[in-house]
């Protein structure tokens, strides 16, 4: 990957032997690597056996948890909020396992829709929940450095599966304890 980067600068026009960018492809290599660890992490030992037996029905919420991915079409960076709920049905998932839900599946080459998606349907497998909702909101560099150059703009995303979908009444408990 080293290499690449070091072609990449060449390509460019820059100078890879100025004092600035001598040791820019490997530091920009191991950028990489960090920012999509995702496709080398194991969920099973990111989970690592943190489902707890609880009767607790009430609706479970981790906001504002803080996600940063990269994406696919332009390998520029988007970064934001994830605010994720569920249901439980007999079991509840570590507090902090559900944020590295969230950097499992961020930490690829993504689309904020498909990573929406993703987050969604692995709490719901995991925790068998009655319901899952996942709301994201992110600024794109992408939009903002290139194109159309838009400064303000956030993209917001949701995915409500079982009953934070067919239930009104959960959806809305789940909108308002996020805003």
């Amino acid at each position: 990957m080293q290499e690449l980067y070091k072609q990449l600068l060449q390509d460019i026009g820059e100078d890879v032997n100025r004092e600035g960018l001598r040791e820019t492809p490997e530091r920009a290599a191991g950028a990489m690597r960090y920012l999509t660890k995702g496709y080398r992490e194991d969920l099973n030992e990111i989970i690592n056996d943190a489902l707890f037996e609880s009767d607790m029905s009430e609706m479970v919420i981790v906001k504002d948890i803080e996600m940063y991915s990269m994406c696919e079409h332009h390998l520029l960076p988007f970064l934001g909020k994830c605010h994720v709920g569920y249901l439980p049905k007999g079991k509840v998932i570590g507090l902090s396992k559900i944020a590295r839900i969230v950097d499992y599946f961020a930490r690829r080459l993504q689309i904020q829709e498909r990573l929406t998606t993703e987050v969604a349907n692995c709490i719901a497998t995991i925790t068998e929940a009655r319901g899952v909702a996942v709301v994201m909101e992110a600024r794109h560099l992408c939009m903002m450095m290139r194109g159309v150059e838009k400064q303000n703009s956030v993209m917001t995303t949701s995915v409500m599966l079982g009953e934070m979908r067919n239930n009104p009444s959960s959806r809305m408990e789940f909108l308002n304890l996020i805003r």
